[in-house]
């Protein structure tokens, strides 16, 4: 019977322990539940045109490269295209904001993002407000809100307070965290990609990662123009997956919006 009990317990020790973990999870550290980023829904209740984004664990991001800008050193409108790991577009995605905000407030600025699809239905809205940038205004860091469907909140992107490393939490519809997202302490890659690691809360395991792609000299130092790749586990809630895109979209801004990048 005692036999019987402790491998019920053990059981119950496992039954959200993430896999992949190689030993047991220690006695005093909380388990790390994997509920709250692992799918909920079926496929025949993801919000409309996120279907196709359900079956992918690789996401890449390509901004367009504006000659107007590069030529005139003017802030325009960014258009990005969403594509998955064949290069096949699957979603095209268009900023929104002043000509004000653009040039003045460049990195800093507010912006509303709509992501579309192929067939040119919005699906997901990016809504990001004018907020301080620094560590040493923790009260007033970076947020970011996304919708899916347009006007249906899927989640948050929360800049965290940091003095060295450049760190976010990953929130759901109820604002109840559920990844984190931690960069290097330089995010100039000289000649190489960056690399976001994306982890569990307790920021023991690394379950994906978002890189900033080198596109050569040219690219990273006469344009604006930026290229991402999204990693995630395939079952990761659509949901966040579509929050994942928000994020991409703000660290690009926060981090890489100047020419100078690539030095």
């Amino acid at each position: 019977m005692a036999s019987q009990e402790s491998q019920q317990q053990k059981t119950a020790i496992f039954k959200d322990y993430l896999p992949g973990s190689s030993g047991l999870p220690e006695q005093d550290k909380p388990v790390e539940p994997t509920t709250l980023w692992k799918h909920t829904s079926h496929a025949h209740n993801l919000p409309p045109g996120l279907e196709y984004l359900n079956q992918l664990d690789q996401i890449i991001i390509h901004q367009q490269v504006e000659l107007l800008e590069a030529i005139l050193g003017t802030e325009t409108c960014s258009k990005y295209e969403i594509k998955n790991h064949l290069g096949q577009r699957v979603y095209f995605a268009v900023e929104e904001n002043g000509c004000f905000d653009r040039n003045l407030c460049s990195p800093i600025r507010s912006f509303t993002i709509r992501i579309a699809d192929n067939s040119g239905r919005e699906v997901i809205t990016v809504n990001r407000p004018l907020r301080c940038s620094s560590c040493w205004f923790p009260c007033f860091l970076q947020e970011l809100e996304v919708q899916c469907p347009p006007g249906t909140i899927a989640g948050y992107v929360v800049q965290n307070w940091d003095p060295f490393l450049p760190k976010f939490t990953i929130q759901n519809e109820s604002k109840e965290d559920v990844l984190k997202i931690i960069g290097p302490y330089a995010t100039c890659g000289c000649f190489e990609d960056v690399e976001f690691e994306v982890k569990v809360l307790n920021e023991m395991s690394t379950i994906g990662k978002i890189s900033k792609y080198w596109s050569g000299f040219v690219n990273n130092v006469f344009t604006n123009t930026s290229n991402f790749g999204i990693h995630v586990p395939v079952d990761l809630d659509v949901k966040i997956k579509a929050v994942m895109i928000g994020a991409c979209f703000l660290i690009d801004l926060m981090f890489f919006e100047n020419s100078l990048d690539g030095l």
